[in-house]
């Protein structure tokens, strides 16, 4: 089975062209063995670029741990540089379909290859049934979260799969032997008030267009970047009055540029897509 691994800032995925090719019997076991960093290919989970009879592709995603996510932002930016350039639909405009529905993708070529890509993804679910979570709110803003004897003051917003944005001092960022997002994030991820689970970011504002942060996916753990999660922090920075409208968010891997728009509600995302290698994984 022919592969292509991308990653988006460093949020990387083994991507499978079952446009050409035909898919896996078992999406779920295959994200599970190439996503292995010692006996697999290696990545935070597989894509499938998949035929469409609404777009010129749809994309299927699954976590490290094989669950199967709605939506990601940085994976959809490669879906599109893939489509783009594999010659599937070449076109500067492109429309994917996803869990949360069809998305649209403005395509920046530099020579003949993608280098960045907009995205838009659309208006952020701020209702608290359909994030979702039993958090206080429509959406939950600041609302207090306890795990692991830790009181967090959390924003919850959905990109089309659930998050959950708190914001953090220096210490969630420093190197060290305890780790907080690692000891916090599993914590934040499976806690009862999120019956789906959530995306858990740990975010520090500079200013009100500048924040770090730092992500535990839900399925994966620890990531380089999280795309739908840097528009969630986007929103949450909004409705919690400490960002504005237009942010840019530094993230392990890079950065995003985030904005979500007064005229039509929508989130709007750019940033890089990078094809890494290709190869031929057995079965």
């Amino acid at each position: 089975m022919r592969f292509t691994k991308m990653h988006g800032i460093g949020n990387d995925y083994v991507y499978l062209d079952c446009v050409r090719q035909r898919p896996p019997a078992d999406p779920a076991a295959l994200a599970r063995a190439v996503s292995d960093r010692h006996f697999g290919i290696g990545s935070d989970g597989l894509i499938l670029i998949c035929p469409s009879e609404r777009a010129d592709a749809r994309m299927r995603m699954f976590n490290a741990d094989g669950s199967e996510s709605e939506m990601c932002g940085n994976g959809v930016r490669c879906v599109a540089k893939y489509v783009y350039d594999h010659g599937i639909a070449r076109k500067p405009r492109l429309l994917i379909e996803t869990g949360r529905g069809v998305l649209t993708l403005d395509v920046e070529v530099t020579g003949e290859t993608v280098s960045r890509v907009r995205v838009n993804m659309g208006e952020p679910i701020l209702k608290s049934a359909d994030i979702p979570t039993t958090l206080p709110g429509d959406p939950p803003v600041d609302a207090p979260l306890t795990v692991g004897g830790v009181t967090f003051a959390a924003t919850c917003v959905s990109m089309g799969n659930p998050h959950a944005v708190v914001y953090v001092g220096d210490e969630y960022f420093r190197a060290g032997e305890r780790d907080l997002v690692a000891e916090l994030g599993p914590k934040v991820e499976h806690a009862p008030e999120f019956p789906r689970r959530v995306n858990a970011h740990f975010v520090k504002v500079h200013s009100p267009g500048e924040i770090t942060m730092r992500t535990w996916e839900r399925g994966s753990g620890i990531t380089l970047a999280c795309g739908t999660g840097a528009c969630a922090v986007c929103v949450a920075g909004v409705l919690t009055g400490r960002t504005g409208r237009t942010l840019l968010a530094h993230l392990p891997g890079g950065d995003l540029e985030l904005e979500w728009s007064e005229a039509d509600n929508h989130v709007y995302m750019t940033g890089p897509a990078t094809e890494v290698f290709s190869g031929e994984w057995p079965g």
